[in-house]
């Protein structure tokens, strides 16, 4: 368990490296490192992952590498996950902040930037569609993904409501299936 402690490290800090846009831009290379290269979690896991990720305080990558490391290698695993996919963000930030405001009005660091936002767009699809390709597909699912988006975009109700909301009616829905299960 505790030879996983530096593989965790080295593979979060090479996620935190290497990948831009925020969490949702590094599910789907989370995804490859820790389902297909290490097999450190299974899909259904991923999926069950990014639910509490989603739902707990903080920035969802975070979240992602504190419980992979956790369930990997204990209280050690999530302390290497978690450093290591801060560390790049942090000297990245740290090392642009003397430099950004000398190069922001330098038409080429504009384009960049603009390259950049257009990638990221791309990867947070991707991490879009490979969620939806692993849910149960069903009426309430495309009821609630629906409401979610009406009441985000258009009546900019908080998400952290929508969160709990959906939450909350995917647990009764599921009681009052097992129930009606039980009864047959």
């Amino acid at each position: 368990m505790s030879g996983n402690v530096p593989a965790l490290f080295t593979t979060f800090l090479k996620i935190g490296a290497f990948s831009f846009g925020g969490g949702y831009a590094m599910i789907p290379l989370i995804r490859e490192e820790i389902v297909t290269k290490h097999g450190w979690l299974e899909d259904e896991d991923m999926i069950q992952m990014i639910a509490i990720a989603e739902s707990t305080p903080g920035p969802i990558a975070i979240n992602a590498a504190t419980f992979v490391g956790y369930r990997t290698a204990g209280f050690p695993g999530a302390l290497a996950a978690t450093f290591g996919i801060v560390l790049p963000s942090f000297l990245i930030i740290f090392g642009l902040s003397f430099v950004l405001a000398k190069f922001k009005s330098f038409k080429p660091v504009a384009y960049a930037f603009d390259g950049i936002r257009a990638g990221v767009l791309v990867l947070v699809f991707r991490g879009l569609t490979t969620l939806y390709r692993q849910c149960e597909k069903n009426t309430l699912f495309y009821v609630l993904v629906l409401s979610a988006f009406v009441l985000e975009a258009f009546f900019k109700i908080n998400a952290v409501y929508i969160l709990i909301g959906a939450a909350l009616i995917g647990s009764v829905s599921s009681y009052l299936c097992a129930r009606k299960e039980v009864t047959k």
